[in-house]
């Protein structure tokens, strides 16, 4: 990570990202320190550090949370502050992530079961932290969403030169949980996220 692959990425300006934030933050930052979110997730399926368990008393948990819309927007509010472990810029003002690359779908018609798709775009062909930056946002959605939520991060069709071999890495979950077991990369994934929305 010493040398900088892409040292001008195309950066887009916060203010052209789309976000819910900007237009519900003036009526509700002060109503819930949640915010946006306060609703969607129930407070303990946010957790300030991605890396700690989860904890949920039988109070907490009702069958009611699950059944809350999630939409792509939100999701991508929960992904785009994440941060580009090369540059000190968010995946969104980057446009690793973009809200057109993000799909929600029932598993089957009338499952309770959702399986969301999210494609990242690296900002160069052949950047070696496209795993991480995928690892990174999978992370985040897997720890923030509810149970229900299937999480599928890939690399975009024909935006790098090794999208079939990182896709395998990313669909696999043995490698997956294997990668979270590295005290280097669990220590990269906990900077990437310093940025993203956490309350206790």
């Amino acid at each position: 990570m010493s040398e900088i692959l892409n040292a001008n990425p195309t950066i887009r300006n916060a203010s052209d990202l789309p976000s819910r934030r900007r237009q519900d933050t003036t009526q509700s930052s002060h109503k819930s320190p949640l915010g946006l979110f306060s609703t969607t997730v129930p407070a303990s399926a946010y957790l300030p550090d991605p890396f700690s368990p989860l904890t949920l008393s039988e109070s907490e948990g009702s069958d009611d949370d699950a059944d809350e819309p999630i939409d792509e927007q939100e999701i991508y509010d929960l992904i785009s502050p994440i941060s580009d472990p090369e540059h000190p810029l968010t995946l969104g003002s980057l446009s690793v992530v973009n809200l057109p690359d993000i799909s929600i779908k029932p598993l089957v018609p009338g499952s309770p079961l959702t399986v969301l798709t999210v494609l990242i775009t690296p900002t160069i062909t052949h950047c070696s932290l496209a795993t991480v930056i995928g690892l990174g946002v999978r992370v985040r959605l897997e720890q923030a969403l509810p149970p229900r939520f299937r999480v599928d991060v890939r690399i975009k069709e024909g935006t790098h030169s090794t999208a079939e071999q990182v896709n395998r890495q990313l669909g696999d979950k043995e490698r997956v949980a294997a990668a979270l077991e590295n005290g280097t990369l669990v220590g990269v994934l906990k900077k990437m996220l310093e940025g993203c929305e956490s309350t206790v």
